[in-house]
This record gives C-alpha cells, sequence and structure tokens, in this order.
C-alpha cells in the first residue's frame, strides 16, 4: 500500500507537500509589491500553515524566497531550510539556525525525507528539486527553464509520482524577449520524460501590474495550454489543474 502523498497549492511556486507525516512547504511567498503580484488568492498564511519539517527554496527571488513573511509570519527558525549557497546565505542572514546548502545532485535528509537538488536555469543561480520519502517521489521545478539533464532524473533516481512544473514561459521584454521559465509545451515535454502518476502546472498567475506586464514582462497566463501539450505529448499522464487551496491526493 502506498504512503499518502498530497498536495496544497498556496499560491504561485508555494506548494505544501506531504508525504505520509513529513511536511515540505517549498518556494514561500506571502506577500506581494508594486511590480510582483501572485495574480490568485493565497490559500493560507504562514500563521496558518501548521507544522513544517521543511521548507525547501530553490532561487533567491523575492517571489520564490519571502523569508521576511516567514519571519513576519513567527516561522520557527529551526526548521531545517534546503536551497543552494545563494539561498543559504540569505537564510543564515535572516537567523534561520537549520541551513542547508545543496548543489544539483547533491543531497540531504531530514528524518525519513531525503532532498536531492537537481541542475535549474533561470538567470540567477536556481536549483530545482527531488523530494523522497518513504517510497514516494515528488519533482518539483521552482520555475526553472528546461535543462535538458533533468530528463535523465527515472534513470538517476527512480520512477517520479508527482511533478510540479511552471508553465508561463515567462519573458522579460527589456532583454530582447529573453525567456527565464519554461512555457507550456517545454513543461510538457519534460512531463513526458519523467512520466508522473500525475502532473500538476504552477506559476502561471503570477503578474508584473498593469504597467510592468506591458513594458517588463510577457507571460502564459492559462495553465490550460500545458494540460493540452500533454495530451498531445502523452496521453496516459493525468493533469489536474488546482486552485489554492485545494489538496490534492496522488494516487
Amino acid at each position: 500500500m502506498n504512503t499518502p502523498l498530497a498536495v496544497t497549492r498556496i499560491g504561485h511556486a508555494c506548494q505544501l507537500i506531504e508525504i505520509g507525516e513529513t511536511r515540505i512547504l517549498t518556494d514561500p511567498w506571502f506577500t506581494e509589491t508594486a511590480t510582483y503580484h501572485p495574480g490568485e488568492q493565497l490559500a493560507t498564511t504562514v500563521a496558518g500553515l501548521g507544522r513544517i519539517d521543511a521548507v525547501v527554496v530553490s532561487h533567491e527571488h523575492y517571489d520564490h524566497c519571502d523569508l521576511d513573511a516567514l519571519l513576519d509570519g513567527g516561522f520557527d527558525l529551526s526548521v531545517p531550510l534546503i536551497g543552494p549557497g545563494t539561498v543559504a546565505t540569505i537564510a543564515r542572514a535572516k537567523g534561520f539556525r537549520d541551513v542547508r546548502a545543496i548543489e544539483a545532485w547533491e543531497a540531504t535528509t531530514v528524518g525519513p525525507l531525503v532532498v536531492t537538488a537537481t541542475p535549474g536555469e533561470h538567470g540567477v543561480h536556481e536549483v530545482t528539486f527531488v523530494l523522497q520519502a518513504e517510497g514516494r517521489t515528488v519533482f518539483f521545478g521552482g520555475d526553472s527553464l528546461r535543462v535538458p539533464e533533468l530528463d535523465t532524473i527515472p534513470d538517476r533516481i527512480g520512477p517520479v509520482d508527482l511533478t510540479i512544473l511552471p508553465t508561463n514561459g515567462l519573458c522579460v521584454r527589456p532583454l530582447g524577449m529573453r525567456q527565464f521559465v519554461m512555457d507550456a509545451e517545454q513543461a510538457a515535454g519534460l512531463t513526458a520524460a519523467l512520466r508522473p502518476t500525475l502532473a500538476i502546472p504552477h506559476h502561471y498567475a503570477f503578474h508584473s501590474g498593469r504597467l510592468g506586464d506591458r513594458m517588463m514582462t510577457k507571460t502564459d497566463p492559462d495553465p490550460r495550454h500545458y494540460a493540452d501539450a500533454v495530451a498531445r505529448l502523452a496521453p496516459d499522464i493525468e493533469v489536474r489543474i488546482v486552485l489554492t487551496g485545494e489538496r490534492v491526493q496522488v494516487p
């Protein structure tokens, strides 16, 4: 009988992943600024999270590494925080007491949980993560571009139960429309390579404000484009588009 595996979308790339009794928070973002808008209602506050056993942070951008919100919300600073060296430096300066710096293909453990950093690419230093415990495996893609090395995860680590991938293909207009996040088609290609039991898109509702959307960023806000692409490339893989606050049990 499979260990229970569930995920609750809090908003953007912030997810609460539960593997058995282990509860992992990904890429925390609980506030907004004039140019960073989640584009959707957050499912909870920091205080409403309940017990968290580990935090994984893919990179230092504010909308993925909102450590000030954790501090302001009374988060337990003894909870292990795991990320690349750039994130670890920030977390230590904020007062987090159990900070684990890992880079691509390095791993650390928290109780039964094994967190393996996998490659990422985003314009700043980023890693993605494989989260494993009690026979279940989750791939969390942060907001990375598609990195070809990620296709090797099933061979390196084993079968994947759940993928959580960005799909908005964010491009920066002043940089000649340079792309920084995988788009729906690229995310679908990676999904087909990883062959999860369930695939959930995220990182698509974000926007930069009315002026920012016109002058700075261009994104695809519709996750149905990802679902349609997966249906073409790997029709046997289930895709769920999940509202914030919805808790999904993975078969």
